[in-house]
């Protein structure tokens, strides 16, 4: 619902219109600023230019590749215009590199300058383009550079749902003067009048723009084997005229019988394998079954495919690297090839000049050989294994339209402007990091968001490729929803509050959390809930009343009832769990050879044990039954203890896995002569004798209530009550929980920071010494740094061997991470020791604080960053840095190294001791070289 005092400009749902804002009576900044442009604005980017002018800050949600980019090109102009200053944030640095580029291009380099991790360009120019962690550090430092600021320009600004750095937009924010006037560029996200709401609240007068129209029309197509499918039939029409959405008969009815082919395929194959043939015939492939009818079409057709169409350049969105590496070998095996003499010999020299500073001796560990032919070819990969530089060069490629087919993680999709004519969808199923997923539609909607060159095509396509198992009909739910709400990932951490306390003090720090996008969103779910508790009061108040009251008789009989119940429970509990208990323990006794009883479930019958487990928990002996089944049962599969009805001679070696072996044993078996128990083992009730359970019975049955005729109709009204109870008071703690958290969260981390000496105690928290040191530290392990250093333990290490340790606290493993302290020197494992030990006991004040757990170190990248340190190749880098014997790619080597360079500089400025801050100063130089130093903007 919208806020009835918010400016909300929608789009409307008519195609994007553009205005003539020359025609205008008197000249305006927007009116010059359009004028050099060269080309007319649309509607909402006149409507939020103009709130911009009007000195309102501006909120602005369009589709990627609308041109929201104008927006903050128009803050830009009028800070130049006002003789003020302009700060320009992105989330990456590749976009800083993008729109530095541009604006120097536009201005000149004395106008413009360029921070970021690894650049410092010019930081005193009236523009300066920035990431955001860059500008939420000079707030948190009242930098000097921040006088004069007029605007600031937050470019993708819907990155504060990222729940690693989500919290630095905020933060940033909260924290601008509130005379900064904010221009916040955001992709379409279904909740941007909450939002705005929130902006409005923390920041002043905002206005809201909402685009949803796309600047390119976007077609969606379904292809099934060779054939392209439109997924929606654009003749359906309501009943009043309007465009209806259908998903296009023709396809639907192609799929069906895709699918009823592949059944009569599946049925024939054995048949037609028994009388000796491969199959009926019929169809592409020779009739060899399902596989031919419904096996996807191999990568290089579908690009071949897409081409005859006209509908390249392409990006095909594959959710892994190694299948955007593999999608790249197909289509290098294949005859495909997508470029003309002249354009290979472009991409050769644009090749050249990204790479000519990649030592040559790393050439081919870089894999750049076979790189570059596929660029020649007009085909490549994108993803973050690939060296920076590599990436840079394959985005220039396709912008100019040179690299026609790029296989790509769905990181492509994120903030770097590089729009193709056609996006493909391989798969609708993800990997999240925990699990494989269906993509959401807010996730479809951005992927397909790159399809359509503005002012090249007349309209983008978006190709999901159909394979068994893909319906049509979701795919055209997919295509068809715009839900992409917007989810603030805003948690106070240690960093983050000793700054608040340095800048604020506590109680100004606690009201300014509570003003966060976070608690916003959390205080408007109470609401709903707030009203679902004061509902539920007034009916529970009803039914008490048709009990009696509180205090009449009924309720005292229910609470009886109740007491019952949850006895019965517990002594239920506690049978089911003596049972376990006896049977886990005849299962620890049995014997090779003991012949025993499996009394229920689809192994009944007698067995013989061929393996003991004596495992304490949870034992699986190994039996074979006489109905020749070989497998490991556990105490589930017996509700009564595993007693030996006899024994039975094995030979020395059984191998149960041959059929044979199975066989002869079963018989065996049966023919010993031992009979199953006929009676099951009737099981005691511990009910039986348990006297607080008679007592309650005998309670029951003499209270009044029992022996009333309308018992039943009170019981049942009873029943509803305590339902209604409970979850009223599921809602209370819900409510409790979600009310002033994050300051919950913030007073529970100053109670930590204070037990370790960073603030004072007390009600008024004060920074200590300490504690300025943590307030320069911005890592994922900021406090377990801080310590580090207070303790010391990273004194005396060569520049290589602080690399190394430093390293375990930044690197992560995509596989189960290495947590034993290990390295090639001593230092380097006494310190990496210390490092692991303070971790533990941090982490046991966590616990004891009820706070998030700091992430453990990591040991997996120790041995190839002190290599690289000390002046080793990059292939024994490599190597070393690898996982089960495969080396680490060089995009994932560059990319920890340099995170390794930026905590570094962090520990050279925090450092207590100045032989430790020119160590971390030597460390940065050792490892900023080579690959590592080439386009490290």
């Amino acid at each position: 619902m919208t806020d009835p005092d918010l400016p909300v400009v929608p789009a409307g749902s008519t195609p994007a219109t553009t205005v003539d804002v020359a025609s205008s009576p008197r000249p305006t900044e927007l009116q010059r600023f359009s004028a050099e442009l060269g080309f007319p604005l649309d509607r909402f980017q006149v409507d939020a230019c103009t709130a911009l002018e009007q000195r309102h800050g501006v909120l602005v949600c369009a589709p990627t590749g609308a041109g929201k980019t104008v927006i903050g090109e128009f803050a830009v102009h009028l800070a130049l215009a006002a003789g003020r200053k302009c700060f320009y944030t992105t989330p990456i640095k590749a976009l800083s590199n993008q729109k530095f580029a541009e604006l120097t291009a536009r201005y000149g380099r004395d106008t413009v300058g360029l921070l970021t991790g690894d650049s410092s360009i010019n930081p005193d120019a009236p523009i300066v383009i920035m990431t955001t962690e860059v500008l939420r550090n000079m707030l948190y430092a009242s930098s000097d550079a921040l006088r004069g600021l007029s605007h600031v320009v937050m470019d993708e600004v819907h990155y504060l749902a990222d729940r690693f750095r989500g919290a630095v937009w905020e933060e940033v924010i909260l924290h601008l003067s509130d005379d900064v006037r904010l221009v916040s560029l955001s992709a379409t996200v279904s909740n941007a009048e909450e939002f705005g709401a929130w902006m409005s609240t923390v920041r002043g007068d905002t206005s809201v723009v909402v685009d949803e129209n796309r600047p390119v029309p976007l077609s969606q197509h379904i292809m099934v084997g060779r054939r392209l499918f439109d997924l929606f039939d654009t003749r359906a029409q309501s009943a009043d005229g309007s465009q209806k959405i259908v998903v296009d008969r023709e396809l639907v009815r192609h799929v069906k019988q895709r699918q009823s082919l592949d059944t009569m395929d599946r049925w024939q194959a054995p048949h037609s394998r028994g009388r000796g043939g491969r199959g009926g015939g019929g169809g592409r492939g020779g009739g060899q079954g399902s596989g031919a009818n419904n096996r996807p079409l191999a990568r290089p057709d579908v690009i071949a495919k897409l081409d005859e169409e006209g509908l390249l350049p392409a990006i095909t969105f594959i959710f892994s690297r190694a299948g955007c590496d593999g999608a790249l070998t197909q289509c290098m095996r294949s005859r495909l090839v997508l470029t003309t003499p002249e354009q290979a010999e472009e991409i050769r020299y644009i090749v050249e000049k990204h790479t000519s500073e990649l030592p040559r001796e790393d050439l081919e560990v870089l894999g750049f050989w076979e790189w570059r032919d596929a660029l020649e070819r007009g085909f490549a990969a994108h993803h973050a294994g690939m060296l920076p530089v590599f990436r840079h060069t394959v985005e220039e490629l396709f912008v100019k339209g040179l690299v026609r087919a790029v296989f790509a993680t769905e990181t492509l999709a994120l903030g770097i402007n590089m729009p193709a004519r056609t996006v493909v969808l391989e798969k609708l199923v993800k990997f999240n990091g925990e699990t494989h997923a269906e993509l959401t539609p807010g996730e479809y909607t951005q992927l397909t968001g790159r399809a359509g060159r503005r002012g090249i095509d007349v309209e983008g396509h978006a190709v999901v490729l159909w394979q068994p198992g893909t319906e049509p009909t979701e795919v055209a739910g997919l295509a068809s929803t715009r839900t992409f709400p917007l989810r603030s990932s805003f948690a106070p951490a240690y960093n983050m509050s000793i700054n608040l306390i340095e800048q604020f003090g506590a109680a100004d720090s606690r009201l300014l959390l509570e003003r966060s996008f976070a608690q916003f969103q959390a205080d408007r779910s109470v609401v709903g809930m707030v009203r679902g508790i004061e509902k539920n009061m007034q009916t529970l108040e009803a039914l008490g009343a048709r009990l009696g009251g509180p205090d009449g008789e009924y309720f005292e009989y229910a609470r009886l009832r109740e007491r019952l119940k949850d006895r019965e429970k517990t002594l239920e509990r506690q049978s089911r769990s003596d049972r376990r208990d006896n049977a886990v323990d005849s299962l620890r006794a049995l014997r090779r050879g003991d012949v025993i009883s499996v009394p229920t479930g689809r192994r009944s019958g007698l067995a013989v044990v061929l393996e003991p487990d004596d495992d304490r928990a949870d034992p699986r002996p190994l039996v074979l039954t006489e109905d020749k089944w070989a497998g490991r049962l556990s105490a589930a599969d017996f509700p009564s203890p595993a007693t030996p009805l006899g024994t039975m001679r094995l030979p020395r070696f059984v191998d149960h896995r041959t059929a044979k072996t199975r066989r002869d044993l079963a018989t065996a078996l049966v023919t010993r002569g031992i009979s199953q128990p006929s009676d099951r083992i009737r099981r005691k009730s511990t009910a039986a004798d348990d006297k607080e359970l008679a007592t309650l019975r005998r309670a029951i049955r003499s209270h009044p209530v029992h022996a009333r005729p309308d018992r039943d109709e009170l019981g049942r009204t009873g029943e509803r009550y305590n339902r209604l109870a409970r979850e009223t008071e599921t809602m209370r703690q819900k409510v409790s929980a979600t009310t002033n958290s994050l300051a919950r969260t913030f007073d529970r981390i100053l109670a930590l920071l204070a037990d370790r000496g960073y603030v004072t105690a007390g009600r008024d928290p004060k920074v200590t010494d300490d504690g300025a040191r943590l307030s320069r530290i911005y890592s994922e392990s900021d406090l377990l740094v801080a310590e580090c250093l207070r303790g010391g333990l990273w004194q005396g290490l060569s520049p290589a061997e602080l690399a190394a340790v430093v390293s375990a606290v930044v690197f992560e493993s995509r596989s189960e991470g290495d947590i034993t302290p290990h390295g090639p020197t001593a230092p380097i494992r006494h310190a990496l020791t210390e490092t692991v030990r303070v971790w533990h006991e941090l982490r046991s004040d966590e616990v004891r604080h009820k706070l998030p757990p700091t992430r453990e170190p990591d040991m997996g990248f120790v041995k190839a960053i002190y290599k690289w340190a000390s002046d080793h190749s990059l292939v024994d880098a490599l190597v070393t840095a690898g996982d089960n014997g495969k080396a680490l790619s060089g995009g994932d080597f560059v990319r920890w190294c340099r995170q390794v360079i930026d905590l570094l500089d962090q520990v050279r400025l925090a450092a207590p001791e100045p032989e430790l801050s020119r160590t971390a100063a030597r460390a940065i130089a050792a490892l900023r070289r080579g690959v590592v130093a080439v386009d490290a903007a």
